[in-house]
């Protein structure tokens, strides 16, 4: 039985991450989703969330990551996303500016962009997780 998988954590601007993990928890429309190895093959649409792993030597890591996809296979896993964060790089000022626009508009409510709201929202409030754990 194996024991690693192959994780790469992609942005449009970059490869964010690139190694060797034991494990992988990410957050998917249904709630959390745990990945280790043998896992079986699968796609998924994911939602901005406080992704966490293991690298192989224990080390735990944690980053903000924003809407995008994750595939599993052979033990490699492709997580795309638009953003990605390590929290010591999130503007914690700014991740409450975005979540005070974002519940503004949302508590207007005029129809216009209401899930584009609700997603900056999300986004927002995983920032700020993500830097205060």
């Amino acid at each position: 039985m194996k024991n690693i998988l192959k994780l790469t954590i992609i942005t449009p601007e970059k490869e964010f991450y690139s190694g060797e993990v034991s494990d992988l928890v990410t957050e998917n429309q249904y709630g959390r989703l745990g990945f280790l190895p043998e896992h079986i093959a699968m796609v998924t649409v994911l939602k901005p969330s406080v992704t966490t792993f293991t690298e192989k030597d224990g080390k735990k890591l944690r980053a903000f990551t924003s809407s995008g996809i994750l595939s599993i296979n052979d033990d490699e896993i492709n997580l795309m996303c638009d953003a990605s964060e390590w929290p010591e790089d999130i503007d914690i000022n700014r991740a409450e500016e975005a979540r005070k626009r974002a519940e503004m508009r949302l508590k207007e409510n005029t129809g216009v962009n209401m899930d584009r709201s609700e997603v900056a929202l999300m986004r927002a409030l995983m920032r700020i997780k993500a830097r205060s754990i």
